[in-house]
């Protein structure tokens, strides 16, 4: 007797040449000029999900770019699910460095390159094609709902309104996410927990105009000197951050949580080696797993002002500016962490300068019980397609949306992912391997089928993580 399963294996050609087809679409967000390749990458969603059978597919605008709803609700008294994703990608620069082009899908060596096949075409697509196995053997063993927006790499600006908006429509008992790595390729894993962002701009302003370092220099403040100065003193040597009340509300790691980071099989060697870095660092008493998932940290993203062309020019800038990330861990918040290192850059700045900081934008942080029952089903699943229990890990980078979901929707989310690091996400020769492309179709629809089981899912699921959140 057939099954999705089976389905799935003889598809496996036609669902990569259908996701050929949505990486072949520059839809890239950011871009002014490319956003009817984004509309058309909305409309290739759209007429996929159709085609697989939801019954119900919507393609909303937003103030820039289109949100595609899609549903199959033909399994009553079952649990629903909704699936999130992003059609859109980053920019594709530069394009010197990228082996085949970013938008012309290449095979090699057992994988796929381009823009957004991992970050997140490839992997949310999975979902779909699993919904397409179920219903083409008899009917899914639950509800569907598909949220694929194309906003995610630049902020998703309209998703959150349009959440609120339509909170009804999007009412389920958990959400599912595939837009994370596994810990490694050979090791499945569910992620729990998620750091936030807060992201500030630093505009340095000294005299009216740029001065002759040999006529001026030594009689006045230079704003560059004065940034790299005030920046400095946001960390100390241990490498803690220096800004005062910044680790006021940090929730710490429990002893299991140590534990269990301790023992999973990370090397210090393979991943400095991986990076190319000469040495690692961060807070001295922490791990570099627990520095990256489970504790803050403030890097400078970028740093501009005077003279950066060839040759030289001795030049006093009369401005300089940087841009500034905190990420953040449970229960920090944007807003919080944005006024404290704002007032202590103020503080510190010196008199003959002008300092400006702009709150950019942010994202709250999101942690979840891990002894839930979907996160438990969705285990149960990824072992059954990858033939390995997955460990539960952090990660260290922010999904916003997470965090709204679970404000406004107060369902669980499963983080799935079925991409791994070294997928040069947001970087020349991005990539998927076909494996986890395959596997992760399996586990969507063994996820479906796990949750299926449920006799009162919709009622004692949503009740079970109320509780859970509650108590945490």
């Amino acid at each position: 007797m057939s099954s999705a399963f089976d389905y799935l294996d003889k598809n496996r050609e036609r669902h990569l040449a259908e996701l050929k087809e949505l990486l072949a679409i520059p839809s890239v967000s950011t871009d002014s000029s490319r956003a009817k390749d984004v509309k058309r990458a909305a409309d290739w969603v759209s007429k996929r999900l159709k085609k697989v059978g939801c019954k119900k597919v919507k393609v909303v605008p937003t103030e820039r770019h289109p949100i595609v709803y899609g549903e199959w609700l033909g399994a009553p008294g079952k649990p629903t699910i909704l699936v999130y994703g992003h059609y859109d990608v980053q920019p594709a620069d530069p394009l010197e460095l990228w082996d085949t082009p970013p938008f012309e899908p290449t095979l090699r060596d057992d994988r796929i390159y381009a823009r957004g096949a991992s970050d997140d075409k490839g992997q949310v697509i999975t979902h779909v094609n699993a919904l397409e196995a179920h219903l083409q053997n008899g009917g899914c063993p639950i509800n569907v709902k598909f949220l694929i927006e194309g906003e995610e790499e630049i902020g998703s600006p309209n998703l959150e309104s349009f959440i609120r908006e339509n909170k009804s429509a999007l009412a389920c008992d958990g959400v599912v996410v595939s837009d994370t790595a596994m810990f490694s390729k050979d090791l499945p894993s569910i992620c729990y927990g998620l750091r936030g962002l807060a992201y500030l701009e630093v505009h340095v302003k000294g005299t009216d105009r740029d001065l002759h370092s040999g006529s001026f220099g030594g009689a006045v403040v230079n704003p560059a000197n004065a940034l790299v100065q005030m920046l400095s003193a946001l960390k100390d040597a241990r490498g803690r951050i220096s800004v005062p009340g910044f680790y006021d509300n940090v929730k710490r790691l429990t002893v299991s949580e140590r534990r269990a980071f301790a023992a999973l099989p990370h090397s210090d060697r393979k991943f400095r080696r991986a990076i190319g870095a000469p040495e690692l660092d961060g807070e001295s008493s922490y791990s570099t797993l627990e520095r990256i998932w489970a504790r803050p940290s403030l890097d400078i993203n970028g740093i501009w002002g005077g003279f950066t062309g060839e040759g030289a020019k001795t030049v006093i800038p009369a401005e300089a500016s940087a841009k500034i990330s905190m990420r953040l861990v449970p229960h920090q918040t944007p807003n919080e962490i944005a006024k404290k290192v704002a007032g202590y850059l103020k503080k510190i700045a010196p008199k003959s300068v002008k300092l400006t900081v702009r709150n950019l934008h942010g994202g709250e942080t999101w942690l979840t019980p891990t002894d839930h029952p979907t996160l438990l089903a969705a285990s149960t699943a990824m072992k059954r397609a990858f033939g390995k229990t997955p460990v539960f890990v952090r990660e260290g980078g922010s999904i916003p949306v997470v965090a709204t979901f679970e404000k406004l929707l107060r369902v669980p989310t499963v983080l799935m992912g079925f991409g791994l690091n070294d997928d040069n996400l947001h970087a020349p020769n991005e990539k998927m391997e076909l494996s986890n492309f395959y596997r992760g179709m399996q586990a969507s629809a063994y996820l479906m089928e796990e949750l299926g089981k449920a006799d009162d899912g919709a009622t004692q699921v949503g009740q079970r993580v109320r509780g859970k959140r509650a108590r945490s």
